[in-house]
């Protein structure tokens, strides 16, 4: 009991002085790094300082770093609430890592699986995995590994049955094989960390979660399944670790069933929730603990972004939207040829067309040049990034896009969490977020650990009071000079462009949107993706939650203009008739010869 309370006091100690070295702006430099903290003073191993230094680039601890390192040492569970790319995972990984290397006796890949990260998506298993094999480049006994979905069950099992130390998973996964493979061995299982938890639980894995801490015997007292838990004995003392960029309900619901009198790491102490919102009521020992954990939660307050970052909008009619995209990327890679950029959509279906678009269409702003003459429209290299593609595609973008110097990716929301893309420029925000704790993972792809960034969001007329939510949560945007960009662009046989009050008709949006229609109605492949993405797209739009519904509604759209947004010639009520069309088609079809084996089911936004 007395070493628990010296390791105790110790972490409120360490914490107490992490904060003196690296709270105010004065220890700052220019990289995000902090002057006055080394990851030595922070009680790390040398080898570890020197491979954080030299295969990972860090030459000091980032602020949630030098908080979070010294809590993880001692051996506290924490709740560790920052903003996206500042570091988060080294701050667990790097504890992780020493005190296993420290071991009196090597650990083994026989001894199993020591500590587990959560993660919500793949391509963040893969990078997290990735940034664990270089810093165990010296520590080779310990072996790491992941398992998630889209990869060879059977593989994943030969893999466990060896051994990993640290385990990298996505939820479902991961309870499949603690349901099915009898030699995933975890009962040295020392760590559990939930890394993007607030994602995890967005994605509907809650139900999962809860079933994992159960059969790991890790569900706080009181909160554990009595039926169904499966206790399973430990060398050691469990510690666990959740790290979100936003506080929520289900989040503090998260962290109340798993969390021990939990030490509390980036939380803005001027936005704190009232004692009520949370309560952990098990014994009266802990009421006190619970009630200061309970004024610890922020509110749905101010949202964390990088203090870097240049968040603009764009306010352009519905009608104009994929003309002014094209625009701004041509703008954007003209200016700086080797910059990467990503644009945000909010449905698979979307990604596709625009990818089609940006990969095929040819133009010239002088009427006169024949076709086979024309350029592409934009020069970069193009890659795409959804949840329907397949596992081998999704992994390829993923690296391909983290590696290259210059690139533009077009992503659903499966980019918006975790993912670390170095040198990202500018983030475009094509389609609204679909909640609003959503704008700030998807700046997060830019700005990051103190590089400077830039973000926009494309707004229509009747969207614009978003800007008014967005500020109620410490978010100001400033409006992006787009009819100067129009006016750079050069137009042969219109002399009084800069006279142009409105965006739609521009000259050069008008040229540029004829052009695209044109583009779409002369190739059936392409009108055949653009009346998916408009389909897909309409449905995305219903499906916004909370206060972003009464801001985001479909009656406010004039499907006309939608459909041009998609350089559809077509009405709505059109488009809605070919798609009747087709489906009484296949009904005809099916009630002949049965149903249909190779029939698609509707496509889900991932």
């Amino acid at each position: 009991m007395g070493t628990k309370m010296k390791s105790k006091t110790q972490a409120v100690k360490n914490k107490d002085n992490d904060k003196k070295a690296v709270g105010n702006g004065t220890n700052k430099e220019d990289n995000g790094v902090f002057a006055s903290c080394t990851f030595s003073s922070l009680g790390l191993h040398p080898t570890l300082c020197d491979q954080l230094r030299e295969r990972m680039g860090f030459e000091g601890p980032t602020l949630v770093q030098a908080q979070a390192i010294p809590i993880v040492l001692s051996g506290r569970h924490a709740l560790v609430n920052a903003a996206t790319g500042t570091g988060k995972t080294i701050a667990y990984l790097a504890p992780i890592i020493h005190h296993l290397q420290s071991n009196e006796k090597r650990i083994e890949r026989s001894d199993g699986t020591f500590a587990l990260v959560l993660v919500p998506t793949r391509e963040l298993c893969l990078q997290v995995h990735e940034i664990l094999q270089k810093l165990l480049h010296r520590f080779h006994w310990i072996v790491p590994g992941y398992i998630m979905g889209g990869e060879s069950r059977s593989k994943e099992k030969a893999r466990l049955r060896k051994g990993i130390s640290i385990l990298i998973a996505t939820p479902g996964r991961l309870l499949d094989h603690l349901k099915n493979t009898t030699s995933f061995v975890h009962t040295n299982l020392r760590w559990i960390i939930f890394d993007e938890a607030d994602r995890i639980l967005e994605l509907g894995f809650g139900k999962e979660i809860q079933e994992i801490l159960n059969l790991l015997g890790s569900m706080k007292t009181g909160h554990e399944d009595q039926e169904n838990t499966v206790t399973r004995p430990s060398k050691f003392q469990r510690q666990n670790l959740l790290l979100s960029a936003t506080l929520n309900e289900k989040v503090n619901h998260l962290a109340k069933i798993s969390l021990e009198d939990p030490v509390m790491i980036g939380i803005d102490d001027k936005t704190m929730e009232p004692a009520s919102k949370i309560r952990f009521a098990h014994s009266d020992s802990d009421e006190d603990n619970e009630d200061k954990f309970s004024n610890k939660i922020e509110a749905v307050g101010a949202y964390k972004v990088p203090g870097q970052l240049i968040q603009r909008y764009l306010k352009v009619p519905c009608g104009s939207r994929l003309a002014t995209l094209l625009s701004v990327l041509k703008h954007l890679f003209e200016r700086e040829p080797s910059q990467k950029v990503v644009v945000f959509f909010s449905t698979c279906d979307a990604v596709d067309f625009h990818y089609t678009v940006l990969t095929e269409f040819l133009f010239s702003a002088h009427p006169q040049t024949e076709e086979g003459n024309r350029p592409i429209f934009l020069g970069c290299k193009t890659l795409r990034l959804h949840g329907n593609m397949e596992q081998e595609d999704r992994t390829t973008s993923f690296q391909a896009f983290k590696t290259d110097k210059s690139a533009l990716l077009l992503s659903t929301d499966v980019s918006a969490r975790g993912l670390d893309f170095p040198n990202v420029r500018c983030i475009i925000q094509y389609d609204s977020p679909g909640e609003a704790t959503e704008y700030v993972h998807r700046v997060g792809r830019t700005a990051r650990l103190g590089e400077r960034g830039e973000s926009l969001l494309f707004l229509q007329p009747a969207e614009i009071d978003y800007l008014q939510d967005l500020k109620k949560h410490g978010v100001s945007l400033t409006e992006y000079p787009l009819v100067k960009v129009l006016d750079s662009f050069p137009m042969s046989g219109h002399k009084n462009m800069k006279n142009s009050v409105f965006i739609d008709m521009h000259p050069w949006i008008m040229c540029l949107q004829k052009a695209l229609e044109s583009f779409v109605s002369s190739k059936p492949h392409m009108d055949e993706l653009a009346k998916k993405a408009f389909c897909s797209w309409v449905r995305a739009y219903t499906a916004h939650r909370g206060d972003l519904k009464r801001i985001f509604m479909v009656k406010k759209l004039h499907l006309g203009h939608v459909a041009k947004s998609f350089a559809l010639k077509q009405i709505p009520s059109l488009v809605g008739k070919s798609f009747q069309n087709q489906a009484k088609k296949r009904k005809r079809f099916e009630k002949k010869n049965g149903p249909s084996n190779k029939r698609k089911v509707a496509r889900r936004v991932k």
